[in-house]
Parts: structure tokens; C-alpha cells; sequence
């Protein structure tokens, strides 16, 4: 069932399939209720009094309603309820925003649950109305929804509308609890930068949205959710008394009833357009319709600075608890009790922690605490335990922010001291023609480059974000970046000196062994890549095959070309030119394609070595047999990408499979699910799949097509789920299993499910347009046609490329794909009936791709 999020101000934020219509089918007397409710609202605003009463009278009118459709469902066995939520649970529904509701059982839901809901929710829906539902039990609530604030920001403004009011009582029993209040307000505070970052934090916009921008209505709800989950009286010491602040609400849900009025449609922004008719509506006296606008805007800013007043009021004095003895106002993290703070070394990391999860800073006043103290303390007080050696390294991963934060760390004297390695080039002084800055801060400069990668909106840039956007681990960058220059202390190798140094600071972080030899390889060879991209001839495929054998893996060069381009961009702002990025860029992209298109010929053989470590650890339901049988004749790269335990779930996947047979497998990894298809070789089977996956909405992150001998073909995805559909949808799983079923066992066309989405898709994609470039190579590679495609990243583009490389019946053995950020790198080996493909078939698959990407991305 479709369920919408919630915004920082309690309001739905709807993907376009969660707002669905129904044909008009219900009776008349429903249908009249509702009208006439509707046009006495509409009559309200076209007198200029769209504003707090005549919405509240409104929102009852509709719980008259939804009460009659709850009495027609039909008598339920288990205790319901029926429960408004955001703007309706206010009771300010306006003329056209959805009605949001959130149906709460209270003994556990089964069929006759979901037949109640559907008895409930059809009429509303023939009624024509908009409706964003949860569905729960309240056993839901027993457990913090971490990843889901906006819905908990919502559920602050739940009202009981019709049903079982011991299952409301009970829903607030569970829910009103102060932990929960603590994350909701915290949550509550970084949507609220989020969102006026989009306004440039300023209320005076020429055209203000007056539901979203600074000082519109959202702030308003912020600034009273505030003062709910912290004092309830806070808003009397603040800049607006209660009465003042009921009168802006007013003014503001007018203006907005005004513009749903005059529109249709649920419109919030106060054009230029719409001022003239909105300042009439509303009675603005003047001779001149200039004059009327004016005193209207100038009445809205006048209403928008009483409430952003409040708000910063609000923020500025209700303290936030962040964790253990530490709380969060706008000067920044503090320590609720500095005495405590001093004993406990261990803890200080976390208000560091704290600041860059709030995207805010460490108090003066504790950082004044840290410096008093940390003399007393050794580098070993920090890690009591694996816990804060977790911690660190968490701490450490690259996100806005980070770089403010260890250099208050490192101001503080807390960074030398938890790492007395960096301690050495503290004020360190490199005398040559090229660095502008001291060794240490050279070197916390190199994670600011690293974080401004992820929100940068530079075109050269973005290729580079997109490798950061794909690490699995880039903490383990950052560390290698802070250690990377320590051996500057000496005048020697600094680069065996910074080795022998970071591997006492790994010992005492008791890092994998894994991980250990990644962040030493990158301090040891962290001058490796700028030598070869720009001291040696990369169109030299020796050059690019010495240094791929250097890297050896996908990771490492992704890291290494990281590294270098971060730390020659903290040189001086003039080192990394243009011309020296793009160089580069080429020797990765090289290096790349060496170091994947080998795998395209490679087989695994019966005696190959990571076959035997398979066999050396076999699960006691699969037999060596069935390992080498299995894995015999795929592609050298299967055993690269997967670990052992996807192996053997790929084995149990295959077994015993028939033609019409197709065994699926959905995992979750943090945010990026995991899709596995087991089958026999169908046409159109990797196009398919694509096309399911999009037509749920899914972004495709990375694909892997192999096929053995046998004809048993394996297909494996990597992808997000943008529009949470998996996670707010009870049966998504099974759902979207069972359409990928029916569609590549040749049951379902998945055509008709993409058309819909794929027209939101085209009307939706970003303004910023890429050249498609399509390129095929039939050198590279001994056994496959490589097909390379560049172009802009579109949700369903993997969908459509393959669909035209089937058309052409050429077959997908392997394929690179690369989604994340705005660009898309792809790269396909295919063949045709067990061959390369001719001359003349490579032309006319890259006119028909240019086309087909031309005409949609």
C-alpha cells in the first residue's frame, strides 16, 4: 500500500505513485457532503478568510466524512483507529492538499485487516479525493524509526479521528517518550537547514513559497514543534507572544488558501502573477494594483520575519541532547557537565561526532575544557575499547564538515594528542617552489578537497565524485590522507617514513588486516599516480599496464587517483590545472578499462586458486562437485566481485533449476539492496530485469551478467531505492519478486509498467545535459565486442541500452555500468552467436544507442 514521507514541518512529501485517484463510483450523499464542503471553503477564501477557521471548520467537515466511511467498512473484530496526521492532524487542511491518515490496528494485521482496509480506503478514493495512508500496528512503534524522520515529525501532530480511542491512547503511550522526542528534534533541526538552503537562507525572496521558505508556514510548524518537545512555554520569552503568532498563521494560511483558490491545484509560491489577484482577494486597499501588491508583500515580509525571528529564538535557546553528557544550542556542542567531560577522555570524540552529525561546531566553551586537559592524557585514554575505535573511524568518514572539525581537533590539541604521529608536523615547514601551506595543514586540506567532491557542482569535478560516491570504505582514505605526509618531520623518504609511522597508529586502532595493507598501499605509493599521469606517456599501453599491475585492483586505483588529486589540489590553488585534472582522468579511465576487460576473456578453471579456497570452506548442503560445476567456464571477474558467502547463495540459487524456472534472491545492505536471478538463458533477460527494477523505481547502481557453459545465467544488481517503496510497503518485497517472476519467465511485458514512469522520468530529469558518447572496440578484448557508453545518468537509462542491444540479438556477457552522480559510465561485452561483432554490426547498434540516447537523455 502506498505511504508518503513526511517533511520537516509535518507535511507529506509524496513521489508521483503515492498520490492515487480512483474512478468516481461512490453515492451521492458522500459525494454532496464533500462538495459542499468544498465550496463553502472556496467561498470562505474568495471573502479573504481562507485562513485558520475556515480550514479548521473545513478539516472537520472531512472527519464527519472519513467518520461515516469507517461506520460503512463495516464492523471490525480487532480495536482500529483512524488517526489525521501532518497538516490535517492540525486541522489547516487546505483547499487542495491530500489527506494524510494513518490506520493503526491494535491486535496485529491479517487478511481481515487488509479487507477492512480496502473497504475504507476505495470510497474515499472514488470520492476523487487525494490520500497519502500508513498502514500500522502498533507494535510498529515499539522501535525507533531512525531512517523515517519526517514520519515521525508527523505522527507529533496525530489526532484521533474515528475508531478505537484506547489504541490512540495507547499509540501516544508508546510514542511520547523522551528518546524519541530527542531524535525528532534533532532530526527537526538539520531538515530545516536542508530546506533553507534551497532558499539561500533568506526570507525575502521576490517570489516566496509561502509554505516552504524561511519565514513561511513550515518554519512556523517547526517553531512550535520545538517548543513542544522541549518547553511548551518558550515561544512567551521569545520575540512573539501566542496571540501575535496565531495572527500570523492566519495571515500566511490565507495567502496560501488564495493561491489553491485561484489555481486549483495545491500552489504555494506567490508568483509575480499571482500577487495582483491575491492582494485583491484579500482586500488590499489602493488605486493602483501596484499599490495593493506592495502593501500585500509588504505585509508577508513583515509576517515572515515575526516568524523567522521565532524560530532563531527558538533554536538559540532549547538545547538539544546529543548523546552522554552532551547537548547541542547554536553556539555549537557542549558538554552538560565539563567536570564529568574532564575525566573521561574517551567521551570527547563523540562531541566532535555529535557536531559533524548536526553539522554544527564544538563550543568554546568545550573546547576551552578539552584544552585544559588533554596533556593529562596519552594517545591510548581514547580507545578504551572496539567501540571507540569504531567510533574514530566513522568519525572519519568524508562528509561536509569534516575537515571544520579536525581542525577544531587539532587547534585544541586533541588531534596530536590522539595521534601523536601527526603531532611531529605540527607548524612544519616544507621549503620548495610549490607548497603554500605548513605539512599539517596541508594535509587536513586534502579532506576538505576530498568533502567538497561530494557536493560539488563543478563539470570536471563531477566525474571524480562519482569514484567517491562508489567507495565501500572511504574512511580508509581519509585516514591514509592524514598520515600520507607525517614522514615530513625527517628530511628523507617521506613516503617509507610515513609508512612506519601509520603502521603504529593501525596497531592501535586494531584495523582488519585488510584494511591495514589498503591505507599503507596508499601512503606508500601515494606519489605513484601523479608521476605516471604526468612524468610518463599514458597512451603508451606499457605505461598503463605497469601501473595497473601496481594498483592491481578496481578499489585501490579508485582510492589512489582520490588521493592524488586531493593532495595535489592542496599544494596551491594553482597546481591542479585543467589540463593536469584531465590527465589524470584518462589515466584512470585506461587503467580502468585494463583492469576490468581482462576479466571479459579470463575463465575460471577446475585448479584455479580461489576455486580452492571455495572447496576449502564448503557449507555441508553444497559438495565440491557442485562448486566446480557451478563456477566452471564464468568469467575470472565472478570470483573478483563476489565474496564466498554470495557464491554459495548463487549455487543454492541455481540448483536444480528447469527452463521455465527463474530462482530470485533480495538482500539489504545499509542502503543499497542486492538483487540476484538465477535462470536458463531467455531473450531480452538482462534488459527485463532492468526494466522491472525501473519501473519500481529503483536506481540501478551496478549489473553483472554471467552466463557458464551450461546456458545457466546469472544476473546480479546493485541498487537504491529512491522513493522507499520496499521499505514504507509491507509486501514490497514479495511484489516486486513476483512481478520480476512473471516478467523474465515471459508471463508479464514489462513495457506497459515502464510507459507511465518513464514519461515522469523524461519530464523530471535534471536540466544538465550530456553528449551521449557511444564507442565499440573489438581490439581490447579476444573474445568480445566492448561497448562503451558515456551520456547523462536517467532513471531506466541501463533499461533502455540493453533493450537496443537485444534488439540487435546481440548477447550481454558482462557489463561495467557506473550510475551514481550525474553522469553514467558503461561498459558492455557482448557478442553475436558466439562472436565479435562485424563492422557493419557495430554501426548500426551505435547509430540506433546514439539515437535512442540522443532522443532521451
Amino acid at each position: 500500500m502506498a505511504a508518503p514521507s513526511y517533511d520537516c514541518a509535518g507535511e507529506p512529501r509524496y513521489v508521483p505513485s503515492m498520490s492515487v485517484t480512483r474512478p468516481d463510483s461512490t453515492g451521492a450523499p458522500l459525494k454532496a457532503s464533500l462538495h459542499a464542503a468544498r465550496e463553502e471553503l472556496r467561498a470562505s477564501i474568495a471573502r479573504g478568510a481562507g485562513g485558520r477557521g475556515a480550514l479548521e471548520r473545513y478539516a472537520d467537515r472531512v472527519d464527519a466524512l472519513i467518520r461515516q466511511l469507517f461506520t460503512d467498512a463495516g464492523a471490525h473484530d480487532g480495536p482500529i483507529a483512524i488517526i489525521a496526521l501532518g497538516g490535517y492532524g492540525r486541522r489547516h487542511l487546505c483547499l487542495h492538499s491530500d489527506i494524510d491518515l494513518l490506520l493503526l490496528f491494535g491486535n496485529g494485521i491479517g487478511p481481515a485487516e487488509e479487507r477492512f482496509v480496502n473497504s475504507f480506503l476505495n470510497p474515499l478514493w472514488d470520492l476523487g479525493v487525494v490520500v497519502g495512508h500508513q498502514v500500522r500496528d502498533i507494535e510498529d512503534f515499539q522501535q525507533l524509526e531512525t531512517d523515517n524522520p519526517e514520519f515521525l515529525l508527523a505522527l507529533l501532530d496525530a489526532r484521533a479521528v474515528a475508531g478505537a480511542r484506547s489504541v490512540f491512547e495507547r499509540f501516544g503511550a508508546v510514542f511520547h517518550q523522551p528518546g524519541t522526542h530527542a531524535f525528532i528534534l534533532r532530526s527537526l533541526l538539520g531538515l530545516i537547514d536542508d530546506r533553507h538552503a534551497h532558499f539561500n537562507s533568506t526570507l525575502y525572496q521576490l517570489e516566496p513559497d509561502v509554505k516552504d521558505a524561511p519565514g513561511a508556514l513550515r518554519d512556523l510548524t517547526a517553531t512550535r514543534t520545538i517548543a513542544l518537545l522541549t518547553d511548551p512555554l518558550l515561544l512567551r520569552r521569545g520575540p512573539a507572544d501566542a496571540a501575535r503568532f496565531d495572527d500570523v498563521e492566519d495571515f500566511l494560511l490565507r495567502v496560501r488558501s488564495t493561491l489553491h483558490l485561484e489555481c486549483g491545484r495545491n500552489q504555494n509560491v506567490l508568483s509575480h502573477e499571482l500577487q495582483e489577484r491575491t492582494a485583491e482577494m484579500l482586500g488590499y486597499p489602493g488605486a493602483e494594483p501596484r499599490q495593493r501588491v506592495e502593501r500585500l508583500m509588504s505585509d508577508y515580509f513583515r509576517h515572515a520575519r515575526i516568524v523567522s525571528r521565532s524560530l532563531e529564538w527558538a533554536r538559540r535557546t532549547a538545547p538539544v541532547p546529543v548523546g552522554p553528557n552532551l547537548g547541542v544550542s547554536r553556539d555549537g556542542v557542549r558538554f552538560i557537565d565539563p567536570a564529568q567531560a574532564a575525566r573521561n577522555p574517551a567521551s570527547w570524540l563523540g562531541a566532535f561526532q555529535a557536531a559533524l552529525d548536526g553539522g554544527t561546531e564544538v563550543s568554546e566553551e568545550a573546547l576551552s575544557c578539552i584544552q585544559q586537559h588533554v596533556d593529562r592524557y596519552r594517545a591510548d585514554d581514547f580507545f578504551v575499547d572496539a567501540r571507540d575505535r569504531s567510533a574514530l573511524l566513522r568519525f572519519l568518514k568524508p562528509r561536509p564538515g569534516l575537515y571544520a572539525r579536525l581542525s577544531q581537533m587539532h587547534d585544541c590539541g586533541l588531534l596530536g594528542r590522539v595521534f601523536p604521529e601527526f603531532q611531529a608536523i605540527s607548524w612544519r615547514v616544507v621549503r620548495d617552489f610549490y607548497h603554500k601551506y605548513t605539512v599539517d595543514e596541508h594535509t587536513l586540506l586534502t579532506i576538505r578537497n576530498l568533502e567538497r567532491l561530494i557536493t560539488t557542482d563543478a563539470a570536471d569535478r563531477m566525474r571524480f565524485r562519482s569514484i567517491l560516491l562508489d567507495l565501500q570504505e572511504p574512511e580508509l582514505l581519509v585516514l591514509a590522507l592524514l598520515f600520507h605526509d607525517v614522514g615530513k618531520w625527517r628530511d628523507d623518504d617521506h613516503a617509507l617514513e610515513s609508512v612506519h609511522m601509520a603502521e603504529h597508529v593501525l596497531d592501535r586502532l586494531h584495523v582488519s588486516e585488510d584494511a591495514r595493507e589498503t591505507v599503507l598501499f596508499l601512503i606508500r605509493h601515494h606519489l605513484r599516480m601523479s608521476l605516471a599521469a604526468f612524468r610518463r606517456d599514458t597512451e603508451d599501453p606499457d605505461i598503463v599496464k605497469q601501473f595497473a599491475a601496481l594498483v592491481g585492483t578496481e578499489d585501490r586505483l579508485k582510492l589512489l587517483c582520490l588521493m592524488t588529486l586531493v593532495d595535489i589540489e592542496a599544494v596551491s590553488p594553482e597546481t591542479l590545472t585543467p589540463w593536469k585534472a584531465e590527465l589524470l582522468w584518462r589515466l584512470y579511465v585506461d587503467t580502468y578499462n585494463h583492469l576490468t576487460q581482462r576479466y571479459g576473456d579470463e575463465r575460471i578453471e577446475r585448479n584455479e586458486a580461489g576455486l580452492n579456497e571455495l572447496l576449502a570452506n564448503t557449507p555441508e548442503d553444497v559438495t565440491p562437485g557442485e562448486i566446480a560445476g557451478f563456477l566452471e567456464g564464468l568469467p575470472q571477474r565472478y570470483l573478483n566481485v563476489f565474496p564466498r558467502e554470495a557464491i554459495y547463495r548463487h549455487i543454492w540459487l541455481a540448483r536444480d533449476i528447469k527452463p521455465d524456472e527463474v530462482h530470485l534472491s533480495l538482500e539489504r545492505k545499509g542502503a543499497v539492496w542486492s538483487l540476484a536471478v538465477a535462470t536458463l538463458d531467455k531473450p531480452f533477460l538482462f534488459s527485463n530485469i532492468c526494466g522491472v527494477l525501473s519501473s519500481f523505481g529503483m536506481n540501478i547502481l551496478r549489473g553483472h551478467a554471467f552466463t557458464n557453459p551450461n546456458g545457466l545465467v546469472l544476473d546480479a544488481f546493485e541498487f537504491t531505492d529512491e522513493e522507499r517503496f520496499l521499505e514504507l510497503n509491507r509486501d514490497a518485497h514479495n511484489q516486486l519478486l513476483k512481478v520480476m517472476q512473471d516478467v523474465v519467465s515471459g508471463r508479464a511485458d514489462v513495457t506497459s509498467r515502464l510507459r507511465g514512469r518513464e514519461q515522469g522520468i523524461l519530464q523530471a530529469r535534471s536540466a544538465q545535459r550530456f553528449t551521449p558518447v557511444v564507442h565499440t572496440d573489438n581490439k581490447a578484448s579476444g573474445r568480445y565486442t566492448i561497448l562503451d557508453i558515456v551520456t547523462g545518468n536517467a532513471l531506466g537509462l541501463l533499461y533502455r541500452i540493453s533493450r537496443v542491444i537485444s534488439q540487435h540479438g546481440c548477447d550481454v556477457d558482462l557489463v561495467l555500468i557506473s550510475t551514481e552522480g550525474e553522469k553514467a559510465i558503461d561498459v558492455f561485452h557482448i557478442t553475436k552467436a558466439g562472436a565479435k561483432l562485424t563492422e557493419a554490426e557495430q554501426i548500426a547498434l551505435t547509430s540506433d544507442l546514439q539515437r535512442t540516447l540522443e532522443g532521451t537523455v
